[in-house]
């Protein structure tokens, strides 16, 4: 099967995104996994291959069909929108203007079938709502666009794997979200995201909410009520899922590979593992809408933008599993 097509966002130009991204494109792994499409200002990117040698000369072009393999070019879309004067670490409502018109476009591409899936390189949430939008972050954005009420946060990395059934949200909400529904949602898909990927035991495990996962009503009994109901309610349905197992242990036995995915209850609770054991190689997956993306595990990060300094790897590892979907995406559609 050929390379599927994937499109590219640049971010927040005055943050990491541009350097990751040229550093990424430098990176033969990237081109061997897809053929890429940069959505962006093709300027700044240029201004990026300072930091990237090997990094392809960006050409301008109007339809994805353009982008070819050379290598010497890489094929840039801009919506019609070029980025403002960039200032590193600076917060600007133009570049979280052209951050959020970038992703629209990716969007659209990828709804379209123009392009196999969109990875997103970061953008500043302060920065989007200064340019006057409400979304908390990139996946209620693009969940908007694609028309989907019910998705889901998920991390991945070479050992873990987290389903997040809440994600951008005050504690208190997070908490008073933990429903029995909300759980058996998020154990189906990430049952399909292992599918997807063709690991073949899908053994998910349910983290508790409270300590030692309740104690059996000791210490709350969110566990009682709505989440061993949950896991039970999945096994009826033939899923290989077992919980609640405590939190603070459930992580590191999947690292270990007793499971294959833990379904975490809130933001923190999830991220905090994944950043602590996979911090440079972690990805974050928008499962449930009808489209392939994939983004970073990183911000911004202002205080290090333009040093040269930033790391590529979690970009790298966005793309290839991104290509990894849009493979499965495409069995599924033969």
């Amino acid at each position: 099967m050929s390379r599927p097509r994937l499109a590219i966002t640049m971010g927040d130009v005055n943050g990491v995104g541009p350097e990751v991204l040229a550093k990424a494109l430098a990176r033969t792994c990237v081109w061997e996994d897809c053929l890429p499409v940069v959505i962006g200002d093709a300027q700044v990117l240029e201004n990026a291959r300072q930091f990237a040698p090997g990094c392809p000369r960006p050409r301008l072009v109007e339809h994805v069909e353009e982008a070819d393999d050379s290598r010497e070019e890489v094929a840039v879309m801009d919506a019609g929108t070029r980025a403002p004067e960039v200032c590193f670490g600076a917060l600007d409502p133009a570049a979280g203007d052209c951050a959020v018109e970038w992703i629209r476009l990716g969007v659209r591409l990828a709804m379209s079938k123009a392009v196999d899936g969109i990875v997103t390189c970061p953008f500043n949430k302060e920065g989007i709502h200064l340019a006057g939008y409400a979304y908390p972050g990139h996946t209620e954005l693009i969940a908007e666009m694609t028309e989907t009420d019910d998705y889901r946060m998920c991390l991945f990395t070479r050992t873990l794997r987290v389903v997040h059934i809440t994600s951008h949200m005050a504690l208190s909400e997070a908490l008073a979200a933990v429903r029995a529904p909300r759980i058996i949602k998020s154990v189906q898909l990430g049952r399909q995201a292992l599918e997807d990927l063709g690991i073949e035991r899908k053994r998910i495990a349910v983290a508790g909410l409270n300590p030692h996962a309740g104690e059996a009503g000791a210490f709350g009994m969110e566990e009682v009520l709505e989440i061993r109901p949950a896991v039970h309610a999945c096994q009826a349905q033939g899923i290989d899922c077992s919980g609640p197992h405590p939190a603070d242990t459930v992580f590191t036995r999947m690292r270990d590979g007793e499971f294959d995915m833990v379904i975490a209850m809130y933001h923190d609770q999830g991220h905090t593992p994944v950043k602590l054991i996979a911090m440079d190689e972690g990805v974050n997956v928008t499962l449930g809408i009808p489209i392939v993306r994939t983004s970073v595990d990183h911000g911004t990060a202002y205080d290090i933008a333009g040093k040269g300094i930033a790391r590529e790897a979690s970009l790298c590892a966005a793309v290839h599993l991104g290509a990894r979907f849009a493979r499965g995406e495409r069995g599924k559609n033969t």
